[in-house]
Formats: structure tokens, sequence, C-alpha cells
């Protein structure tokens, strides 16, 4: 790789996705609005809405972790209830929201036909 200046027919091809990247208004929206957070946005979080299935697994999983942890007292298995039970509490809560709230599923569209 040099360090010196690029040949002309290099810098010109350069110079004309440079101009094709900065007509792109979607890609310029996505570089001003990118921002690197250490918490989840709570009004995304918010708008969260599980489908049935995935919340059935959630209750499955952490009861299985519970009747685990109980059985066999070992601490991973502890916490990783503590960890997924948490998650699963705010997916029957947000699934229950949407059921009081008069809301039906949605029905998951078939692979080609339009959405």
């Amino acid at each position: 790789m040099s360090i010196g200046p690029l040949p002309e027919h290099e810098q010109r091809v350069l110079d004309e996705v440079e101009r094709a990247l900065s007509r792109d208004r979607r890609l310029d929206r996505r570089l001003r609005t990118l921002r690197l957070r250490r918490l989840p946005d709570p009004t995304r979080l918010a708008a969260c809405r599980p489908r049935t299935p995935t919340v059935l697994l959630l209750l499955a999983v952490s009861v299985t972790l519970m009747v685990a942890g109980i059985v066999t007292s070992a601490p991973g298995v502890i916490w990783a209830f503590a960890a997924v039970w948490p998650v699963t509490l705010f997916a029957v809560f947000r699934l229950l929201c949407r059921w009081t709230e008069g809301e039906r599923p949605r029905p998951r569209p078939r692979p080609g036909q339009p959405v």
C-alpha cells in the first residue's frame, strides 16, 4: 500500500463513489442518527410486541430453570433463572396489555404474499 497520492484514475473513481454516497439520503440519515448507547431506548422497549409462541417459550424456560434450581440448588441455574424471569414477566405483561386493548395478533404473511 502506498503512502503517496492516488493515481488520477483512482482519485476519479473515489470522487465518483463519494458523490454517489453523498446523494444517498437514507445513508446520510443513518449516519447522522447513529448513537451508541449503553442502555436500550425505553420507548423502543415499551413498544415491544411479543408474539404468543415467544411468551410461551419464555414461560417454559423460566419454569424449567426454576424447578431445576429448586431441585439442584446449583448457583448457575439459579442465576440463569434470575436473568430470564424479568424478561418473561415483561413479555407476559406486554402480551396481556395487547390483548386487553382489543388488538388481535396479526397473521404472518406467507412467503411470496404481499405485506
